[in-house]
């Protein structure tokens, strides 16, 4: 193999190794998002339920009325 055939070759193989790094790095953060919407809705649950219990059926139809407004 000549020089430039070595260098090219390590070019790319460095390339397809950030490549995939890069790809890696996608699906974690993607993983992520999904948590975090979990997260949220859970969240919404819960707020939704506490309201229930402290103001009760009421306070809980009023807050689904003012959704649209958020």
């Amino acid at each position: 193999m000549t020089e430039t055939e070595i260098e090219t070759e390590a070019r790319t193989s460095k390339t397809t190794r950030f490549a995939q790094w890069l790809m890696a790095r996608e699906e974690r953060r993607e993983e992520k998002e999904s948590n975090l919407e979990g997260l949220v809705r859970l969240n919404v649950l819960v707020s939704f339920l506490t309201l229930g219990l402290v103001g009760g059926f009421e306070a809980i139809q009023l807050g689904i009325t003012l959704i649209p407004y958020l």
